[in-house]
């Protein structure tokens, strides 16, 4: 079985990737892996950042990698937070601050249209590979749920009524931007690359 290093320290984000690929692929982390980086993200757009995380990781271990990054782009605010979705009401990266200040920016807003996207970095044997997984969807106008982070309890994938916050994690990966995405990976290393 495959063994990537997925270059984060977001252990949400591990816990539902590990979730995805569970039998599938074997993920190890950072922390994981002993490396204790904190990995800058200072780029315009996704993509730039998500490669800048696995380039990253893949010249300090020379091992085979990916990484990540995911925005919610709301309609009503010209595709707002987006890459700066995690610093949004700041660099503390405080998911409630994050909300609040989402929701007071939307809230004459009759728009509530948003999308969560994620690109995904692979690096195999020091090539480079892109992958994006979209989830549509609508912004709440309360939060709903306990469950899921960053934005999940205000936002609706398109096919429920439940937030993102409101499901377990097996419902969320029926929905989930970054399920999308890792399925393209998993095909492209099964399928294309011939690991498995």
């Amino acid at each position: 079985m495959a063994v990537l290093i997925f270059a984060t320290n977001n252990k949400n984000k591990v816990a539902e990737i590990k979730s995805i690929l569970d039998g599938v692929m074997e993920v190890c982390s950072l922390s994981e892996a002993g490396i204790n980086v904190d990995i800058p993200e200072p780029h315009p757009t996704l993509e730039a950042n998500a490669s800048e995380k696995s380039n990253f990781i893949y010249k300090l271990t020379g091992k085979d990698c990916f990484s990540e990054d995911t925005g919610l782009e709301v309609e009503g605010l010209n595709g707002a937070p987006g890459v700066k979705s995690a610093r949004y009401a700041g660099d503390a990266c405080d998911n409630k601050a994050n909300i609040d200040k989402l929701l007071f920016n939307l809230k004459d807003n009759t728009n509530k249209k948003g999308r969560f996207r994620t690109i995904i970095s692979l690096i195999i044997e020091g090539k480079e590979f892109l992958f994006e997984g979209i989830c549509e969807g609508q912004i709440t106008d309360v939060e709903k749920g306990n469950n899921g982070f960053g934005y999940d309890a205000i936002f609706i994938p398109d096919g429920s009524d439940l937030t993102f916050a409101e499901m377990d994690m097996a419902q969320k990966n029926n929905f989930s931007h970054r399920k999308k995405a890792i399925v393209k990976l998993i095909y492209f290393l099964t399928q294309v690359y011939g690991k498995n």
